[in-house]
């Protein structure tokens, strides 16, 4: 090489590095620059349960031979927490998706609902189209599209005096997860790939109406079947007839409604957030306790009066009464008062599901850190491994159930008229109100 060119090399060289030692901090180690994304803002209609310890278990009241767990000290990482229980209206925005994502795929099969990814096979429905816009399905003047939807209708000797009504039976929710405890279990199994652990189920969205008359015999509920869900005065009461399993798919299609909007923002305002999913037992019983020290209930104790006399939740406080609370089934799902957490009928109104198994001995072999015993069901598994974990009591329990230890449970696959369910999502990283 000719002598003099090498300074031009040399200063392109040193260029070339000085560029890259810039880029990636000097040679030190200063970790991956990635977009800037808020994590930690509250999500709608939820309340921060912040991290702590406290002593799990019976605090008061014991019944003979009940056999009630022992009382253990355990640590909760904070949370989110619904503040009410999921609402009839809530839910519904479940339903009411489910139900036009199926009009739209399966009989309609119009493009223009859909919107135009370039490179995608996949189809996405454009809901700005759909959600009581201009074009709104259910209430189209397009003959076609009447005729389409009427097929989701009930057809022939179904119908009821020629009315039009939905066939709830139609609404099935598919839904995917990936079963992180099991593939943990297997890691080092060299024959096991990814999809083993990708579990798949569909399951029937719509509530169980008929648990007003099957809870209860010989009793005039007709008016609850046919109006608890559907009528709008109801739309701020708590949903239920939904089982354990259609809670988590509503949870599933919680966490993918909030991905699905913020993939579609701009970066610099995308939000990244935990998934939603029932709360453990131990985080349920945490945030029923509100900060508070061996309290009986989620509003302190003794009693289930104030100083007025007037009582704190919705239950039987009676022989044959359940009005003397104000409601003679549930309440609206902000009634009575908060604890002190910000958290609604913690006691009372409905009971709700966990993601917890019942275990009689559960707490004798659980960690002693955001503590849970959780089997997943097979086909063919005893009854025994199908129940769960139920807290809070509800309109038709007695005092006892109100406590924030009591515990009992359900079958999953069972729904009734006393049993709803709230949400919670992971809070990521610490807790500033514990830093």
């Amino acid at each position: 090489m000719n002598r003099k060119y090498l300074p031009i090399l040399y200063i392109v060289i040193f260029a070339v590095f000085a560029g890259g030692c810039s880029k990636s901090g000097g040679g030190e180690l200063v970790g991956v620059k990635r977009d800037r994304l808020k994590t930690n803002r509250v999500p709608h209609g939820m309340v921060l349960v912040p991290g702590g310890t406290f002593i799990m278990g019976q605090s008061d009241q014991d019944i003979t031979f009940a056999q009630v767990a022992q009382n253990r000290q355990v640590t909760i990482s904070s949370f989110y927490m619904d503040e009410t229980e999921i609402s009839n209206s809530e839910y519904r925005q479940f339903v009411n998706w489910v139900r036009d994502s199926i009009l739209i795929y399966n009989y309609l099969q119009d493009d223009s609902y859909f919107l135009e990814i370039e490179g995608s096979n996949e189809r996405y429905i454009d809901w700005s189209k759909v959600n009581g816009g201009r074009r709104s399905l259910w209430g189209s003047r397009d003959q076609e599209v009447r005729e389409r939807t009427r097929q989701m209708f009930y057809q022939g000797e179904d119908r009821i005096f020629g009315k039009d009504e939905l066939d709830v039976r139609l609404l099935r929710y598919h839904y995917e997860w990936y079963d992180l405890r099991a593939a943990t279990a297997a890691k080092n199994d060299p024959t096991k790939t990814r999809s083993d652990f990708i579990r798949r189920d569909t399951i029937l969205v719509y509530p169980d109406t008929t648990v007003w008359l099957n809870d209860f015999s010989y009793a005039q509920n007709e008016p609850m079947v046919e109006g608890y869900f559907s009528h709008p005065s109801f739309d701020e009461y708590p949903v239920v007839g939904v089982t354990w399993r259609q809670a988590q798919a509503f949870n599933t299609w919680r966490t993918r409604l909030f991905e699905n909007y913020q993939r579609s923002r701009k970066s610099g305002s995308r939000e990244i957030r935990q998934p939603y999913m029932l709360p453990s037992e131990a985080e349920w019983e945490y945030a029923a306790r509100g900060g508070r020290v061996g309290t009986q209930y989620p509003w302190g104790g003794p009693s289930a009066r104030n100083a007025k006399g007037c009582l704190m939740a919705n239950f039987k406080p009676g022989r044959g009464n359940y009005i003397d609370d104000g409601a003679a089934y549930t309440a609206p799902v902000y009634s009575y008062f908060p604890n002190d957490f910000g958290l609604y009928n913690m006691a009372g109104n409905v009971a709700e599901w966990t993601s917890s198994t019942f275990n009689e001995s559960a707490s004798s072999f659980v960690h002693d850190m955001n503590p849970t015993y959780r089997y997943d069901t097979k086909p063919g598994d005893p009854q025994s491994l199908q129940r769960k974990v139920i807290r809070g009591g509800s309109w038709k329990d007695i005092g006892y159930f109100l406590q924030n230890s009591a515990r009992a449970y359900e079958y999953q696959d069972t729904a009734k008229s006393y049993i709803g369910f709230r949400s919670v999502s992971g809070y990521p990283g610490v807790d500033p109100m514990n830093n």
